[in-house]
C-alpha cells in the first residue's frame, strides 16, 4: 500500500473527512513519527509495534569490488518491531 493508497482508504471510511485533510492527518502523523525518531524518541503504538532509531557505531569496512579499507562513519537508522496483535493478525490467529 503506498502513501496515497491510504489516504485513499481513510477518505472512503470517513466520509465527513475531505480528501486534502485525511491527506493532512496522514502527513502530520508520518511527520511526527519521523521528529520523534530524530530527537532519539522512541514511539510505540499499541497492537501495532515499536518504531526506534538503531544506532551503529563507525567502523572499518571493506570496498567488495577491490578490498579496499574503508572507514563507515557511525550512524542511525529507523527500526520497526512488530506488536503481538500485528504478528498475530498477520499469521492468521486474530
Amino acid at each position: 500500500m503506498t502513501k496515497s493508497e491510504l489516504i485513499a482508504r481513510i477518505s472512503e471510511a470517513f466520509p465527513h473527512l475531505y480528501h486534502v485533510d485525511a491527506e493532512r492527518a496522514v502527513n502530520a502523523i508520518f511527520e511526527e513519527i519521523s521528529e520523534a525518531l530524530a530527537r532519539g524518541d522512541r514511539v510505540e503504538l499499541r497492537g501495532f509495534g515499536v518504531f526506534t532509531a538503531m544506532r551503529y557505531k563507525a567502523r572499518i569496512g571493506r570496498n567488495p569490488r577491490t578490498g579496499e579499507a574503508v572507514s563507515v562513519d557511525e550512524k542511525r537508522l529507523p527500526h520497526f518491531k512488530t506488536g503481538k496483535d500485528l504478528r498475530l493478525r498477520i499469521n492468521g490467529r486474530s
